[in-house]
């Protein structure tokens, strides 16, 4: 994960916690795996607030700040 991504998901998890939810990401380390690289968004009380495959960091970011970065 370069640098830049880095900064990106640590600023959309501020974001998503300004919006009482928490941004997880897979653990997985096998790029073959179905959740390699996926991201969830979950309430307080752990409750998914997305689709339970996962999405993508452009699908957080567009959920939650409305417009996806260029």
């Amino acid at each position: 994960m370069s640098t830049n991504e880095k900064v990106r998901e640590n600023r959309l998890r501020r974001s998503a916690a300004r919006q009482g939810l928490t941004l997880t990401r897979s653990r997985r380390r096998d790029p073959r795996a179905v959740d390699f690289g996926r991201y969830w968004l979950a309430s307080s009380d752990g409750e998914i607030q997305c689709d339970p495959e996962g999405l993508t960091i452009d699908q957080v970011e567009e959920r939650l700040l409305g417009t996806p970065e260029e």
